[in-house]
């Protein structure tokens, strides 16, 4: 799926030492120090490892994010924060403004699970923890409303194009199918318009994408919504059906030309040099034909000047984001751990002295290179 699904670039974030030099007074309170190190090294160690599965990134975040709870919530697991709530900042480069091979079926439902996983950690965030922030997000950073909501519609959208794929595969009812690739390309249109409103030298290039995958998807739709109709000997809205279908095909194709020479945030991918792409085209092209040729021997029915108004609900297969928790806090912190942390030792910062801005490196992504393209078989 790498290079048929638009990334923005991975978030880098500046070192952390978790060295709090006369605040951690005693031996706990200096493992869990040192154990937050090491944890947090190994998170991000992850992010970049090639060799890394769901299980290994999910034991990593527990094993870190346990820890760290400690300095967000009460230990007694009341409303109450912890006394070192404010005692870290952390930073981070931004999405925007700062600096695909076929797959087995088990691979498959893993990017499909991790998808609707990675949907309810963006929401779970943007509804428990965001709203806590001191300071509120700037418009267009990455923890803004309309970012996170985009991430979240796109993370159902793309889990959704895997649902659609394997009913491809499987043969599936061409109305089921048709009402999925409908409801896909409202995701995508959802989506982009949560963005219209940003800048648009930050945001055009993500865009184009959703743009192109809300035009693919719904050309989709009207090419299965078509041989719905053809089977209900409704030739001539077949006929017309095909013919919007191929229109919008047309158009994403056009809009992965425009989507390639936008200049943006992350790497740009090629979704019309996949298989998966090419073979909507020629499907296409050839129902189209079918249709046609079926109407001058058979219905001889008159082709509507207007396309069939698309109405379609799946009554299955929709993406839901699975709800997420954070792990619960690590059994290193008791009151006694907690007790060790003296926040009155902390030392005061000079305010009459600016403070250079820290530069965070980005990430360096690994360069994953194509396979040959054998299309998108999942079964």
């Amino acid at each position: 799926m790498t290079h048929w699904f638009h990334r923005n670039p991975l978030k880098a974030t500046a070192p952390v030492s978790f060295n709090y030099y006369g605040v951690a007074s005693g031996p706990a309170a200096s493992k869990i120090c040192s154990d937050l190190r090491s944890s947090r090294a190994r998170l991000l160690e992850l992010f970049t490892d090639l060799s890394c599965n769901p299980e290994m990134m999910k034991n990593a975040a527990d094993s870190y994010f346990s820890l760290l709870q400690g300095f967000i919530n009460s230990l007694d697991e009341s409303t109450q924060e912890s006394k070192l709530r404010y005692i870290q900042n952390f930073k981070w480069t931004d999405t925007l403004q700062g600096q695909v091979p076929s797959v087995t079926e088990d691979e498959a439902k893993e990017v499909h699970r991790s998808l609707k996983i990675a949907a309810g950690i963006f929401k779970h965030l943007k509804e428990s923890h965001i709203p806590k922030l001191i300071t509120p997000a700037e418009k267009g950073r990455d923890l803004e409303a309309r970012l996170v909501d985009a991430y979240i519609i796109q993370c159902q959208a793309e889990a959704q194009e895997v649902t659609i794929a394997r009913a491809i595969e499987l043969k599936h009812a061409p109305g089921l199918i048709a009402a999925l690739a409908y409801e896909t390309a409202n995701f995508y249109q959802k989506a982009d318009h949560t963005l219209s409103s940003l800048e648009p030298a930050y945001s055009a290039k993500w865009r184009k994408y959703l743009l192109l995958k809300m035009c693919f998807y719904t050309a989709y739709a009207y090419c299965y919504h078509g041989q719905t109709l053809l089977a209900s000997d409704k030739c001539g809205e077949a006929i017309r059906s095909l013919q919007e279908a191929e229109k919008l095909y047309a158009k994403a194709e056009a809009l992965c030309k425009e989507y390639g020479e936008t200049k943006g945030p992350g790497p740009t991918v090629k979704p019309s040099g996949h298989l998966f792409f090419r073979k909507l085209g020629n499907l296409v092209k050839n129902t189209l034909e079918k249709c046609q040729r079926e109407n001058g021997f058979i219905y001889f029915q008159k082709v509507p000047t207007e396309a069939p108004q698309l109405e379609l609900k799946a009554n299955y297969g929709l993406v839901e984001p699975v709800p997420f928790e954070f792990p619960p806090t690590s059994a290193h912190w008791t009151p006694e751990t907690l007790a060790a942390f003296d926040l009155t030792k902390r030392p005061k910062e000079d305010s009459t002295k600016p403070k250079p801005e820290e530069v965070v490196k980005p990430v360096k992504e690994p360069d994953i290179k194509p396979q040959k393209d054998t299309g998108c078989s999942i079964s």
